[in-house]
Formats: structure tokens, sequence, C-alpha cells
């Protein structure tokens, strides 16, 4: 990845103009991470990265069309975020600068960024070039931002999130002036959009050290601003849906299958988790996502489902051909009474799942069938 990257930048440098990699991509190879994120600043503009790359895959990035300087580039199968040297001015509703002026400085681009663990550069010679002190706060493992913070996060307040969002991450702790510009910033958040914030949220959420993005968050005091009503519901940070089916919070977007999933967790949330009948109904994956929340192991529940006799209707080991000759009717809506009736009596281990006793409890109820 980082060859093809310099082979990339290193067209950009031939047809006359400057270009780095810059941010996720540098720092993540100093930390010894995998990354496809791979950004790059340069002083050619947008019209003069199309020309150069014209028999290359181009895509508009969604910042094109506002004006924000920037060209995504398929090359060899890997997607370059090619964005020129520029400066911001005044910023519009706590996200986007009102303008932007492309320039030919560096240094100067670099000072827009969000924290200075993001400005470290990678040459053409895959030398690296540290302007802002970068590397210093990656080895102590610190998120600071460039200037003022307060400033920072009152410009673009989704910066807020994406601080956690890497101290989360790279387990990397908070600069205490930071802290407290977010604690100010804060209330910002609300002028995000959900989408935007449930992008970053769920990176938090997902991540294998979840637990401590939701302490920052709490010790920040975000929740209100965020309308993250409930995290003190969670209790277990493995799982990103769990997590959100937890928090229920219904101003976020989901899929339907996701919306599916956190309502069903919360109607278990409020039963029985090592019931048999709940397990059967719910299913193992729904009753552990509630059940660890509440204090109950994931073992244990575990250990409850495998007892059960059957897992799904699809478990009775009788079809719904030979329940209709049976009872010798053609086929219905009783089927899915008698299968109700079988589920019901096999899970309370009054009924063997097995043809001849399913057969005869067949048999002795079949008035019941014809009602």
């Amino acid at each position: 990845m980082k060859d093809i990257a310099i082979e990339f930048i290193n067209i950009i440098e031939e047809s006359g103009y400057k270009a780095y990699i810059v941010g996720g991509f540098v720092r993540d190879y100093l930390l010894g991470i995998s990354s496809i994120d791979i950004d790059i600043t340069t002083n050619a503009t947008p019209k003069d990265i199309k020309k150069i790359f014209s028999n290359v895959n181009l895509k508009k990035s969604d910042y094109e069309d506002s004006n924000y300087g920037s060209v995504l580039v398929i090359y060899k199968n890997i997607e370059f975020e090619v964005t020129t040297f520029r400066e911001e001015s005044y910023y519009l509703d706590n996200r986007h600068p009102s303008r932007i002026k492309y320039i030919n400085d560096l240094e100067k681009d670099l000072l827009r960024r969000d924290f200075t663990i993001n400005t470290i550069c990678m040459d053409k010679n895959g030398n690296i070039i540290d302007l802002l002190n970068g590397e210093k706060d990656l080895k102590k493992k610190v998120i600071r931002t460039i200037l003022d913070s307060t400033k920072s996060f009152h410009d673009d307040s989704l910066r807020i999130l994406r601080a956690i969002r890497f101290a989360v991450t790279l387990d990397f702790k908070l600069d205490e002036e930071l802290i407290k510009a977010i604690e100010i910033n804060g209330k910002y958040l609300k002028n995000i959009s959900y989408e935007r914030k449930k992008i970053e949220l769920d990176k938090i959420f997902g991540s294998s050290n979840a637990k401590y993005g939701i302490e920052l968050i709490k010790k920040m005091n975000l929740e209100k601003y965020l309308e993250l009503n409930n995290l003190d519901r969670v209790k277990d940070y493995t799982d990103l849906i769990g997590i959100w089916a937890m928090i229920n919070s219904d101003v976020y977007r989901f899929t339907k299958v996701e919306k599916e999933l956190i309502k069903k967790i919360n109607v278990v949330y409020d039963l029985d988790n090592l019931d048999h009948f709940i397990l059967y109904k719910y299913g193992l994956y729904v009753n552990v996502l509630a059940g660890i929340n509440k204090g109950i192991s994931k073992k244990k529940i575990n250990l409850e489902y495998k007892k059960l006799p059957i897992k799904s209707k699809n478990d009775i080991n009788i079809t719904a051909q030979e329940i209709c000759e049976i009872l010798e009717r053609v086929p219905g809506s009783f089927i899915n009474v008698v299968y109700k009736d079988l589920e019901k009596e096999i899970l309370m281990n009054n009924l063997k799942n097995n043809k001849l006793s399913l057969i005869k409890f067949i048999e002795k109820n079949k008035e019941k069938y014809f009602k």
C-alpha cells in the first residue's frame, strides 16, 4: 500500500507539483497499524489532478461540489482523496468553512487540520515530514488540537467526536486543554447532522475499546447533546447493536434489520432471558445481548439455550404435509395451530420430538384442529 501511495504522489510531482501523503495513513504507518485511509495533500488544484489522472477512474468527492477542493481518484484499485493546499475562512454551522482559498504552503495547510497526530506527512521518497510535532504526541499517546482547542471545536464540532474516536481506537488519552474545550463546546454537537454523528459513534461503539469511549462521553457530559439518554444501561461493550439497543435512541437512523433487532432486544430486556420459551421465541443472540447488560453471563444463557429440545419450528420432526395426512385435511391455517401446540409441549418436555409421539399427540387432539 505504501509503495503504491508513493508511486501515486510521484506521478503528481512529475507533473510539476508538490504532493504528500498526510493524515491517517502516515499516523497508522508510524504506529505499525495497517491502513487503507490514504489522503493526499498537494498544491495541484482539482482541475490539475483531473488532468494528471485523466486516464484512470475519477470520482467526485462529496466535498468537491461544495468547493471543498477534493477529488477522489481510484488508482490501482486504491482510493486516494486528493486535496489542494488551502486556508479556510470563518466556519458556518459549527461544521463547514464559509470559504476556502487555495495556497502554496504545506505548513499553512496543515494548520487548518484537526489534531497534531493527523498532520504528519510522507514525501515522494518515503521520508517523514513533521512540521507540527505530531510524532511527539504519537509517542506520548495524546490527542491534541493544533491551535486553540476551544476555537477548533467551535469551528468544527464534529472534531469532538473525532477526538474521542481517535482516543478510543488508538487507546490514547485526551489532552487536558482539549477536554476543557470539549466541555465548553459540547452544546454545538446539536448542530451536527445525526448521520455524521452516527458515523463517528458507530466507530466508537464498534471498537474493542468502546467502554473507554462511553466513559469519555459521560465524563464530558455529552450524552444530552448527543441524545444518548440511556448510556447507564450499557454494561456490555462487545456488540455495536447491543450498545445501540441499550441506548434505544429514536433520533438516529438504522436499517430495517437493525431496528427489528433493537426492538427485540428491548422487549426481552424486561423478560427472563433464561426462560426456555423466551430463548426459543427470540433466539440466542437477542437474549444474550439483553441478558449480559443485566448481569446474566453469556455462558449461563448459552447453557440454557443448549438445553432446548428444539431451536425452531423446522426442528419439529413432522412436516406440514404429514399433519394434513393425519387429519385428512387440505392445507390451511390449522397447521400453524398444530405447530404452536407441538412447540409448547416439546419445550415443556411434555412431548418427545419423534414421529410416533407427535402423531399420537395430533390424533389425540384431533377435534381441536377442526374447530
